[in-house]
């Protein structure tokens, strides 16, 4: 999906942005992160502009932002497809895991790393979970 964000134009980024933002900040409420976390997973605006973006649930997203909201969706997704309780899916990002990838840590640690790289090994990892790797 990020060759697809990167190919979007200024419009469309617009477009998506308010989309995006909603189902961002559902998700995060979901697993409980805080205003930090949440910061971090989207790259870490500056705090105005994070705020700004979660009051209004609209704005100009840069086009980082939207690759890392894409790779957000696919793992709350792939987790709502692999477990059978909602609860239990939005648990899996907070506990520890024994996954070579995670080292003992868990998916969220990983995925606060700050690089968006981070968000695609989590995703990633999940789709080969899945059978889809």
């Amino acid at each position: 999906m990020s060759a697809a964000v990167h190919a979007l134009p200024s419009a469309s980024r617009r477009e998506l942005a308010g989309p995006a933002l909603r189902a961002f900040f559902n998700i995060t409420g979901l697993w409980d992160l805080s205003a930090e976390q949440e910061r971090v997973l989207l790259g870490s605006p500056g705090r105005s502009t994070f705020f700004r973006w979660k009051r209004d649930l609209d704005g100009a997203l840069p086009r980082d932002a939207l690759e890392r909201i894409s790779y957000l969706l696919g793992i709350y997704k792939t987790l709502q497809m692999l477990f059978p309780e909602p609860a239990q899916a939005d648990a899996w990002v907070k506990k520890p895991n024994q996954a070579p990838l995670f080292g003992g840590r868990s998916a969220l640690e990983r995925m606060l790393g700050g690089q968006v790289a981070d968000l695609y090994v989590v995703r990633q990892y999940l789709d080969a979970q899945r059978g889809w790797a």
